[in-house]
């Protein structure tokens, strides 16, 4: 079965061009409203020619959870019975969509729930698509939308699922689609150089997020598996290419750790790994998930980020929303297999 949402409007065009041009239309406006094959009007005939090969609606709410400031958490059923996450976040400067890119992960960072049972499969450009129209409908928009920034930052790796993010990225920012701009689109990688190096290449206007985590490859070898393969040199290097190929400042994501990562010698190290780059640092409080990682209190996060800024890096410490629902990458998805 094929995913109608993994096709843009030329595609369908092409693909159903035994049916009227204007039904491809038809199709390409209810995918972006969320809906399904009950939902739009089309000739019985056609409609089940469609439903015998198309899959027209991949997922479905499965469970919503509102945290105390607005925050809802989704937990999405996909047509294989599998479960993604979403977040859709109420912020001053516009709502943002923090949506999956796989089922699972299989980076292995100790301090993340997402990679606690492996990585399952990878979603399509038109699973991720559908993702954003639910979870928009879901908020009051069906024709328009209800947000302004999407970042992938949910359960998986994004650029372990490479060719399907870039086609996605076409769909979103597609005119005749939600025509999300590329500069309110941030991804997060942890570091996959030759990925970074390919996407720099492309010269989307999106800002690249890398979870750094640490200052020195010992100490990030402990914490994330994919430290074995690329020093933070390395992503460095690459990173300082990014920027050269798209002017655009990169983002580091720093999840602070007791003991780990947050002493006076990383603030040192930070500086001199972010020297020379522009860059900014998104200081993250840890999210307990079970695991022996301990997190730094919040006001030691605060601090940390004040000893940041006075030696001039650029920093802030991330706001916390949904702690009350398992906000956090993969832990309403762990809780919910288990």
């Amino acid at each position: 079965m094929k995913i109608l949402s993994d096709y843009s409007l030329t595609e369908l065009e092409n693909e159903l061009s035994n049916f009227p041009r204007y039904r491809a239309k038809q199709i390409f406006d209810t995918i972006k409203q969320g809906k399904d094959y009950k939902d739009i009007a089309l000739p019985n005939g056609m409609k089940s020619e469609l439903k015998e090969n198309y899959i027209l609606k991949p997922l479905e709410i499965f469970k919503t959870l509102t945290g105390k400031d607005g925050t809802k958490k989704y937990l999405l059923k996909l047509y294989d019975d599998n479960l993604i996450e979403c977040v859709f976040l109420h912020q001053s400067y516009g709502n943002t969509i923090c949506m999956s890119t796989q089922v699972g992960c299989r980076m292995g960072c100790k301090f993340c729930a997402s990679t606690q049972n492996g990585l399952i499969r990878n979603l399509t450009a038109g699973e991720m698509l559908s993702t954003i129209a639910i979870v928009n409908a879901d908020n009051g928009r069906s024709v328009d939308r209800n947000f302004t920034n999407i970042v992938l930052m949910g359960s998986g790796e994004p650029f372990d699922n490479y060719d399907n993010v870039v086609k996605w990225l076409s769909l979103i920012t597609d005119a005749r689609g939600f025509n999300v701009s590329e500069r309110n689109i941030s991804i997060s990688t942890c570091g996959l150089v030759d990925k970074i190096i390919q996407f720099a290449s492309l010269k989307y206007n999106i800002t690249l997020c890398v979870s750094l985590h640490a200052t020195t490859d010992e100490i990030r070898r402990t914490i994330m598996p994919i430290a074995n393969k690329y020093t933070i040199k390395k992503i460095v290097d690459a990173l300082k290419l990014y920027v050269h190929e798209n002017n655009r400042r990169v983002v580091f994501e720093y999840c602070l750790i007791k003991d780990k990562n947050d002493s006076d010698e990383d603030i040192k190290r930070l500086k001199n790994i972010t020297s020379n780059l522009l860059c900014h640092v998104n200081v993250i409080c840890l999210n307990p998930n079970g695991g022996s990682l301990k997190a730094t209190t919040r006001d030691e996060a605060k601090m940390f980020v004040e000893k940041l800024n006075k030696i001039g890096v650029s920093a802030t410490l991330r706001r916390s929303q949904g702690e009350d629902i398992a906000g956090a990458c993969g832990m309403l998805r762990a809780k919910s297999l288990k």
